[in-house]
């Protein structure tokens, strides 16, 4: 089996190189920034923007791992560039060359500017973004459903919350997805039939948002944050629920600083 992963040189693609290894399966990596490739691996050096490029990149691929584009927020110009248009880039290259699966990371920042409640955030929760970048995951979303419903392709969208190998403030107490989970999570939506929107989230004690669709597609995840919150809170206090970290699920990505007039093109 052969898996492209886009942004394979980012974050959450470094992270899970080495997790999604496996014995007959090729990790096709894909960046605009050179990799090196490792035992099993195969390295491709494009932009997701270049249907060349795309087409190429795809050639005897059995499932694709969308990571790449923009991480944070950015003008709008560089926004609907990379991450939307990209996005119809690598999607239309995957059904040309007959790609049956598609997992592509969306995120929290999709529904953002829902306030967070005493309950779970349910599955599919309809879209609120609070960013540029909020927007494109949204078009990423809707991109992967016109996909599955118009030629048949099976794809999963992520909706991933923090994902780090440890949380880092007390906010990511409620939204940190473990690497470990997130292979899991990965593993599953590879092989999910159908459509999905999945809250990419590990078994936190104080997680925000559900985990039923995810389980529903075989995810199963076994990390906590809970094992590093005494050491949180010592470091930064008991959250605030006032505190616009955690007044939202977008959190920071809803605030003043995020305003257009205040963009110069990202950070």
């Amino acid at each position: 089996m052969r898996i492209l992963i886009t942004g394979a040189a980012g974050g959450v693609g470094t992270l899970l190189r080495p997790r999604l290894a496996r014995q007959g399966r090729v990790l096709r990596l894909l960046d605009i920034a050179p990799i090196e490739a490792g035992p099993g691996e195969e390295a491709v050096t494009a932009d997701i923007t270049d249907p060349k490029a795309m087409a190429e990149a795809m050639d005897g691929v059995d499932a694709v791992l969308h990571l790449g584009g923009h991480s944070l927020e950015r003008a709008w110009e560089e926004i609907l560039h990379v991450n939307i248009h990209g996005t119809y880039v690598v999607l239309e290259a995957a059904r040309r060359a007959g790609v049956r699966h598609a997992v592509l990371a969306s995120s929290n920042h999709a529904a953002g500017f829902h306030p967070r409640s005493a309950g779970e955030a349910p599955d599919y929760l309809f879209p609120r973004p609070d960013t540029y970048y909020g927007v494109s995951k949204v078009a990423v979303e809707a991109l992967g459903s016109l996909y599955h419903d118009r030629y048949g392709m099976h794809v999963t969208c992520l909706r991933i919350g923090s994902c780090f190998e440890r949380p880092k403030d007390t906010r990511m107490l409620s939204t940190w997805l473990s690497p470990d989970d997130c292979a899991r999570l990965v593993e599953a939506a590879l092989t999910a039939e159908g459509f999905h929107v999945v809250w990419g989230i590990s078994a936190n004690t104080r997680r925000w948002w559900s985990l039923e669709e995810g389980r529903a597609i075989g995810y199963e995840p076994q990390d906590d944050a809970e094992v590093f919150a005494a050491e949180l809170i010592a470091e930064h206090g008991e959250p605030d629920p006032e505190d616009i970290a955690h007044r939202y699920l977008g959190g920071a990505f809803c605030g003043p600083r995020y305003h257009a007039d205040n963009l110069t093109g990202g950070r």
